[in-house]
């Protein structure tokens, strides 16, 4: 009987070694608190879902990794840095650019996305729209007024001169109103009429006058409608950065772009964030957005088509990263599975979803 016992004991306990030498079963781990801040196409909410080409990928590395995550999306950039340096969260994932200044106080990924610089203005097809606007500036038009105003008090004057001397100026004032003015409208651009020629001696003292000042009134007022068009059409032609300076330009406040512009010092205006830039770019406050590339194609693309364009040069070539707590071992698992991912084409795959094929092929 204590053999049997015995034996019995035994197995068991051979049991309970293989059972704890088994390999256990994979199970998720707890969620992880990933933050986040909207800026289409990385990382938006579309119908209450979070999505984007960096939610996407983050999701596919998840799955291998048999994790779950919960985004915490914050209201600006600088929150989503913050409270990855405060270890409030275990990780960030937006459009997040690779710097050193960054990697002293957190830790980054391997590159996700290339990235860059880029400018957006108004588009070409746009310039007419453009001309209009400088030629019916504030200034133009009282100077029109103003001409308009000299030649019917100059039409007048001559009618007080000429009604008892000539049958043109003949008649009662509420009737000369019209012809006058054209009297003195045809005497500044064509030189006056041959066959009305002044016949009293103030009338031909003061066509002379008006003739001679004609001369610079016209010039003045050609030489604010061509230096409008001038003004306009260098505006209009940005090859470089630096065509930037003096225009009114806006970026977001702490961002790559606001660092570079400040290295070319060229002023621009800080936004706190990209909707605020987007619609004062929308509402004409500024003539042009230095930003991302991406997310200003995206905005061409889904918004501004055939309103703006962004320009084909990148300013300033940088890379977007996952960026964790210092020291955190969450980044080497993430880190591998995101190389896996390249491997077996899953995220070029996410790259023609958000970006269209011609992007894999840069």
């Amino acid at each position: 009987m204590g053999d049997g016992m015995n034996g019995i004991f035994r197995a068991l306990m051979a049991l309970a070694m293989w059972i704890g030498a088994a390999p256990a079963q994979a199970q998720p781990v707890d969620n992880l608190t990933i933050a986040t801040v909207t800026r289409p196409p990385f990382s938006m909410v579309v119908d209450g879902v979070d999505t984007g080409f960096s939610i996407d990928l983050l999701n596919a590395a998840a799955d291998q990794l048999n994790v779950s995550i919960v985004y915490d999306r914050k209201d600006s950039f600088g929150g989503m840095l913050s409270a990855v340096q405060d270890r409030e969260v275990d990780a960030a994932i937006a459009n997040i650019s690779i710097t050193a200044d960054r990697e002293r106080m957190m830790d980054f990924s391997q590159p996700i996305f290339e990235s860059g610089v880029q400018v957006m203005m108004a588009s070409q097809a746009s310039s007419s729209t453009t001309m209009l606007k400088a030629l019916f500036t504030r200034q133009i038009g009282l100077a029109v007024l103003a001409a308009l105003a000299l030649l019917f008090g100059g039409g007048m004057l001559m009618w007080l001169f000429e009604r008892h001397k000539q049958p043109y100026f003949d008649r009662p004032a509420r009737d000369a109103a019209f012809p006058a003015f054209w009297w003195a409208l045809n005497l500044v651009v064509n030189g006056g009429f041959e066959e009305r020629m002044p016949q009293s001696r103030g009338g031909r003292f003061f066509a002379v006058i008006l003739v001679v000042s004609s001369l610079f009134i016209v010039s003045i007022f050609v030489a604010q409608i061509t230096a409008a068009l001038t003004i306009s059409a260098i505006q209009n032609n940005i090859e470089s950065i630096n065509d930037l300076d003096g225009r009114p330009v806006g970026t977001i406040s702490g961002s790559t772009s606001a660092d570079y512009l400040i290295e070319r010092a060229i002023g621009f205006e800080p936004f706190e964030d990209l909707d605020s830039l987007l619609a004062a770019f929308e509402d004409g406050d500024i003539d042009a957005v230095v930003f991302d590339g991406p997310i200003l194609a995206y905005y061409v693309r889904t918004k501004g088509k055939g309103k703006v364009a962004l320009l084909d040069r990148v300013y300033r070539p940088e890379n977007y990263g996952m960026v964790f707590p210092t020291g955190s071992s969450l980044r080497e698992d993430v880190g591998q599975a995101m190389l896996r991912l390249r491997e077996d084409g899953t995220y070029d795959d996410l790259l023609i979803k958000w970006f269209g094929a011609a992007y894999v092929q840069r």
